[in-house]
Order: C-alpha cells, then sequence, then structure tokens
C-alpha cells in the first residue's frame, strides 16, 4: 500500500510534466526489485551511512555511464538504425541525435554527447562559418530542449578549428543548462587565445570545464577517453559499469586514530565497497544482457573498457575528525598539517584501488573517484573539497587541493566561486585557469556570483529556476535537484572570492607560454 501511494503521489504532483512522472515512476520500479545478495556486513555499512550505491537500482541493467565511439558511428552508420554513413554535417546532426536516444545510462538520458569538434569536423569541409553556426545553434537548442537533462556533457578542444570556437560562442550566447561542457586544454597545442575564449566563457555562464587533456590522455594509455556527466574521466567506447561510494567522514569517527583509520577501518570498508562493486557489476556484466546490444555488435562500446568507479567523499570532514582525536586544531583546506593528512589518505586510496583487481574492470581493475556529493548530502563536504562558506583565496585554495588531482583517475573537481568583478578582468579567470593546470589539476571549474548559471556538484541548473520551483517544477529534469541540493548541502553558501592583481602573476610566471 506504501508503494501504491506513492506511485499515487508522483501521478498527481502539479510540478512534473508526464515525462518526468514517468522517470519517476521508473525509478520506484528499480527500487522495488529485491537487492542483490550482499553480505551483512555491507547491508550494515549501507545502513549506517559509510558505503552506498548511488540509487543505481538494486538489479543494474543497464551501466551507469556510457561512451560511445560517435566517430565511428558516423563513419560506418549503423544497421540497427538502419543509418548509412554521414555525408555532410546534416546527416551528422541526424544521426547523432537519433542516437542519443538510445544510449542508456543511470539518468535515462546520455551523460556523453561525444568529442564533438573531432567528430563533426571532417563534415564541415567547405562550409562558411555563418552556416556552421546557424546549424550547430539549432542543435545546441535541440539538445536542451528534447535532452533536458544537465547530467548530459560534450567535449572540445584542444586542437583550435571552427567546430569548438562555434560552439563556445553558442554556449556563451544562449546560456543553457544543457548541455554541459568541458573544454580539453594542452599547453602543446591548444593556443592562449582559446583558452582565453573558454575563460571568458566561464565569466558569463560558468561553463566550461577546462581539462588538463594530457593528465587525462596519459591516464587512459591515449587509447581515447572522455568527461561526462559532471566531471568523470572514463575510457572511450567503454564506460562506469557501477558507481560505489564511501562517506569518509563516517568511516572516520570508527577510528580512533590516523594510524588506525589507515591500517584498519579504511581497507576493511573498502573490502566492503569491493564486494559491493563485484555484485553489482557481476549481475550487470552476466544476467541483465545488457552486453547483447547493438552498441557492443557494432562496435560502438566494448565490455573491456567500462569499469567500478571507487567513490569518495568527506574528505575534509574526515582530517578535522582524525585531528580531534589526536588533539591537534588545524583544518582541512587551511593548514599544512591537516591538508598532507589529506593527501596521506588519497596516497592510501590510490595504493588500494591500484593494488586490488576487478572482475569487470578498465585492465582489471577499478578507478578512484572523487565524488561530488548528491542531494540529500547533509553536514558532509563533498570530494576532497573545503568546506562551503570557509574557502581561502582562490590561490591558496588551488594551492591545497592541487596534490589530490594526481590519484583521481575517474574524476575530481573542486568549484571555484569568484567575484563577480572579474568579468572586468576575463585575464585573471584565463591566468588562474592556466597556472592550477600547470600545478596539476585535472581539472579547473569556476562559477561567477552574480551568473544566474551556476554548478551544482557539476551540473549546472538556474538560480531563476530554482526560484520558481516549488510553484511551476521545471521542464529541466535535474532542477529538483538542484532545488534540494540547495535546502540540504549549502551550496548557495559558497564565498566568492577576488582574483587580486597579486596573485594571478604568480600563475602566468609558472604556467608555461603556450601557443
Amino acid at each position: 500500500m506504501a508503494l501504491q501511494e506513492k506511485f499515487h503521489q508522483i501521478i498527481t504532483d502539479p510540478t512534473l510534466s508526464p515525462k518526468q512522472k514517468s522517470n519517476f515512476l521508473a525509478l520506484e520500479a528499480d527500487a522495488s526489485v529485491p537487492y542483490l545478495t550482499v553480505s551483512e556486513a555491507v547491508k550494515e555499512a549501507m545502513e549506517h551511512g559509510i558505503i552506498c550505491d548511488m540509487f543505481e537500482g538494486n538489479a543494474p541493467f543497464k551501466p551507469r555511464y556510457v561512451l560511445p565511439d560517435y566517430g565511428k558511428f558516423l563513419k560506418q552508420g549503423s544497421e540497427y538504425l538502419e543509418l548509412e554513413p554521414a555525408q555532410d554535417l546534416d546527416e551528422a546532426i541526424n544521426a547523432l541525435t537519433i542516437l542519443y536516444h538510445h544510449v542508456p545510462s543511470v539518468t535515462n538520458i546520455p551523460v556523453y554527447l561525444g568529442q564533438l569538434d573531432e567528430i563533426m569536423l571532417p563534415f564541415a569541409e567547405g562550409l562558411d562559418e555563418d552556416t556552421i553556426y546557424r546549424k550547430l545553434k539549432l542543435f545546441w537548442i535541440m539538445l536542451d530542449r528534447t535532452l533536458p537533462d544537465a547530467f548530459m556533457h560534450a567535449n572540445i578542444g584542444p586542437s583550435d578549428n571552427i567546430i569548438c570556437r562555434s560552439i563556445l560562442h553558442i554556449d556563451a550566447e544562449l546560456k543553457q543548462v544543457a548541455p554541459n561542457l568541458t573544454f580539453m586544454y594542452d599547453p602543446a597545442i591548444t593556443p592562449d587565445d582559446l583558452l582565453r575564449l573558454a575563460a571568458k566563457n566561464i565569466c558569463e555562464t560558468s561553463k566550461p570545464h577546462i581539462a588538463n587533456y594530457p593528465l587525462h590522455a596519459n591516464a587512459f594509455d591515449n587509447k581515447g577517453f572522455g568527461i561526462v556527466s559532471c566531471y568523470n574521466s572514463l575510457p572511450l567506447a567503454g564506460g562506469a559499469n557501477t558507481l560505489v561510494r564511501m562517506n569518509l567522514k563516517q568511516a572516520a569517527l570508527k577510528a580512533e586514530n590516523r594510524v588506525d583509520f589507515l591500517n584498519h577501518v579504511l581497507p576493511h570498508y573498502s573490502d566492503l565497497m569491493y564486494e559491493l562493486i563485484e555484485a553489482r557489476s557481476a549481475f550487470l556484466h552476466q544476467d541483465s544482457h545488457f552486453f547483447n546490444s547493438f552498441l557492443v555488435e557494432e562496435g560502438l562500446i566494448d565490455e573491456s573498457r567500462f569499469a567500478p568507479m571507487f567513490g569518495i567523499y568527506g574528505m575534509a570532514e574526515a582530517v578535522d575528525i582524525l585531528l580531534e582525536k589526536e588533539g591537534i586544531q588545524a583544518n582541512y583546506g587551511h593548514d599544512d598539517g591537516a591538508n598532507q593528512l589529506g593527501y596521506q589518505i588519497s596516497a592510501a586510496l590510490d595504493s588500494i584501488v591500484k593494488s586490488t583487481p576487478v572482475t569487470y574492470g578498465y585492465n582489471g581493475r577499478a578507478l578512484l573517484h572523487a565524488q561530488g556529493g548528491i542531494s540529500l548530502d547533509k553536514d558532509v563536504t563533498p570530494g576532497v573539497r573545503i568546506p562551503y562558506g570557509t574557502e581561502p583565496d582562490p590561490v591558496s585554495h588551488i594551492q591545497a587541493l592541487a596534490e589530490h588531482h594526481q590519484y583521481y583517475t575517474s574524476g575530481i573537481s573542486d568549484i571555484l566561486t569568484i567575484d563577480e568583478t572579474v568579468k572586468g578582468n576575463p585575464e585573471a579567470m584565463y591566468q588562474l585557469c592556466k597556472g592550477a593546470l600547470a600545478l596539476g589539476m585535472r581539472e579547473f571549474t569556476a562559477n561567477v556570483d552574480s551568473n544566474d548559471l551556476i554548478r551544482v556538484t557539476g551540473y549546472m541548473i538556474k538560480l531563476s529556476d530554482i526560484e520558481k520551483f516549488n510553484q511551476e517544477g521545471s521542464r529541466t529534469n535535474t532542477t529538483w535537484l538542484g532545488n534540494e541540493a540547495a535546502a540540504n548541502t549549502g551550496i548557495l553558501n559558497r564565498k566568492p572570492r577576488v582574483i587580486s592583481h597579486e596573485q594571478t602573476p604568480y600563475y602566468g610566471n609558472n604556467s608555461g607560454n603556450g601557443q
């Protein structure tokens, strides 16, 4: 009866569209299936909020994230979809539009749209700039209106080309929630004026993410990768079969001190994480029949290129708790002793993940991930981030966190909230970004305080949509998550900081010359 009441509540919700009601009803169906068989220890850790499965369904029948090889698709066409190879830009856009509706994910909407400039550029030959702009603008509008989900993610760069620049201009003009966007930056390839254009976009729209392309490419053996959903790095033609995460704050509460945490508590809960990972990925790969799909048969994805994501969050609270147990007064993100303990924990996690085999993994391993939080997380900070409202100046912020980035192959991101005065000095954003990547950050991400379009954990929302959500709902599927996050997780308490003139030359002198 309780389940029927929940169904009725969804069906009669005045703020949901029919499509959104169908999605929520499907989630309830996923959650009503008996859970996979796991040990009592795993069940207890889940009940106590130390590990969780990220709401992928009790018996997963699709991977969490899927990254098809869209370039291959455009070249070969599809027998299943009855599509010939694309011959021009119109046909390429049409083919992609069709395929997107057949690519599953945890959200039921594709989280990866492809390295769009790379796959579209061959079809733009002979077209003038205005024609390309008009076609891509219609494409961009179509994506937001037909796949209205802020976890949908496109990649561009690192090369300088007309498709890349057109998408940046269009994204700045339209200021849409979807799609999310990552610009790949490679100091050996990307000209400075193109990075400046991307940095200027951040000042206006809080997009794109800027990714450290060489760091990501090397992590995946230069065989191709994509950045999807919020900021998750995964193998191209593969993806993530599941994401399981550990609440380091709750784990730290179980420890006597840092030695006990590193030597006993962390390994214990990591073992339970792996048990849950194995159970969930085994069902997907062995019982769900997902890997019988046309995506596999036509070579767009390869089962061997999927990996579990070993996620963590609550690093800030874990460090402060362990230091307090030892009678040490220091705060994560501000004091060197606290930051060093954080790096030690990240290194320990990296060692565990790289030394633990999994049945269905990338080269037989899971991928470590600094998970960006969810809207239900209360009193715990996402990933390895500094707690909202306590952030130091932007340079100190980056210096405190950059060392973590070497460990988190499948994604790590912070969100710097910059004062709106940067709009009058976008060069400061450029210098800050370039220097952050030079220090080893995998991702540079920033919100600008006065923008309507902001990042939550990594996905985008409009503050104006949040203001009217409770009365009107939203056509964008992820607005409700942003509304819940604003109420529960303090995202609106992020502290906007000014990039001072004294700070930016530090980066300008240490970031390389670019092209």
